[in-house]
């Protein structure tokens, strides 16, 4: 068996290995939104890599460019996403993770969710734990404890016997009834400062926010107006991002961005931070941002609120909110190969810089609908 660049006529047999593991499968829309990935474009970089069998994909890894930017210097990383390898070609990931970390033209391949079991295998090739001192924290708050006892309950029952699975089906869905008055309700509440934001044309606060932050020269990912709207616009999304923006004299300066995640039919809904970024670093304004995102949670039905990937800046600047957090994972779920001189170029990442916005189970479509009005659609109807 050979490994090679995945084609698209692989996409269906990747995404048969995607539902063999329960992981979300995307359309062929999904497939083509993901490819057009301008921060990939004009370079010559694979989508990701395939085992081939001889008669199709026997297991795949997908690789995704991310733009960087260290003032006016632009730079690359790849972030690896949804490595399967069926157990009867254990040992193939090797090939897989080598392909990965031995492209070229990116100062860092990372992935930011390895799983305890796979987390080891990293090492092997050179990847080292990253950030440091946090690798291993993720942290949840919990929005609805009763929701978060019943899924546990759900997996174990079914961890037990596994043909209950297919007899449950999709479990603990929101109400979408209720959706759009909960909302509306839960942003009255918001912090003073704290407000959706829904508008990221070139020329809006926003805008101006993405340059004040790149002009204080730290390395961050490419958060620019254009490759937002591309990154908010995957068409297998069922229910809208949620965009927070902090306003202080006038401006924007910080940014918080949370998409819902379904892990699997038995979970309830979880409302992931994909990003959480200050002017700064400042601590006030990303407090009220992780407050103003508490504060939503509930009227989107979420049964927790969860950040999986924190540095140890973002981490000192939550200050009493890391306290009332609970602390899951435990394993290096991040892992990074730098290039020479690069890891000492202050990379503090947030989930926003690896997969989590693409890689995400939606909330089924039919449970959904009226949650399409809340929060940015209801925002701009209410503007």
């Amino acid at each position: 068996m050979s490994i090679r660049p995945v084609r698209a006529s692989d996409l269906e047999a990747v995404n048969a290995l995607y539902r063999s593991v329960w992981w979300p499968q995307r359309s062929p829309e999904g497939w083509a939104w993901l490819w057009s990935n301008p921060a990939a474009q004009g370079r010559d970089a694979p989508h990701g890599w395939v085992i081939d069998g001889g008669d199709g994909p026997a297991a795949c890894a997908g690789n995704f460019i991310q733009r960087f930017w260290r003032g006016d210097q632009s730079l690359h990383a790849a972030t690896g996403y949804s490595i399967v390898v069926p157990r009867e070609q254990r040992g193939r990931s090797r090939d897989l993770v080598r392909a990965f970390v031995e492209q070229p033209g990116c100062f860092a391949r990372y992935t930011l969710n390895a799983n305890a079991r796979s987390s080891p295998l990293y090492k092997r090739h050179g990847m080292i734990p990253w950030p440091s001192s946090t690798h291993h924290v993720k942290l949840s708050w919990l929005v609805d404890p009763v929701a978060c006892l019943y899924g546990r309950g759900l997996r174990q029952l079914v961890d037990q016997a596994p043909q209950v699975a297919r007899l449950l089906g999709e479990q603990l869905s929101p109400l979408p009834r209720f959706a759009a008055g909960r909302m509306r309700r839960a942003q009255a509440r918001l912090p003073s400062n704290v407000s959706v934001l829904d508008d990221l044309a070139d020329d809006s606060d926003y805008g101006r926010f993405w340059e004040a932050l790149r002009g204080e020269g730290r390395l961050v990912a490419d958060r620019s107006p254009a490759i937002m709207r591309w990154r908010l616009s995957d068409p297998d999304l069922t229910v809208p991002p949620l965009a927070l923006a902090h306003r202080a004299g006038g401006r924007i300066t910080g940014f918080g961005l949370a998409m819902l995640n379904k892990q699997t039919p038995l979970d309830p809904p979880i409302l992931e931070i994909i990003d959480l970024i200050a002017l700064r670093n400042d601590a006030a304004t990303l407090q009220a941002l992780l407050e103003g995102l508490r504060i939503l949670a509930p009227g989107l039905g979420a049964a927790k609120l969860r950040l999986q990937v924190v540095s140890p800046e973002l981490l000192g600047a939550l200050g009493p909110a890391v306290d009332k957090a609970r602390r899951e994972g435990g394993w290096g779920h991040c892992h990074v190969a730098f290039d020479a001189g690069m890891q000492d170029a202050g990379w503090s990442p947030t989930p926003y810089d690896g997969d989590y916005s693409f890689c995400l189970r939606p909330l089924p479509a039919r449970t959904s609908a009226a949650l399409k009005l809340a929060p940015a659609a209801l925002a701009a109807a209410e503007a």
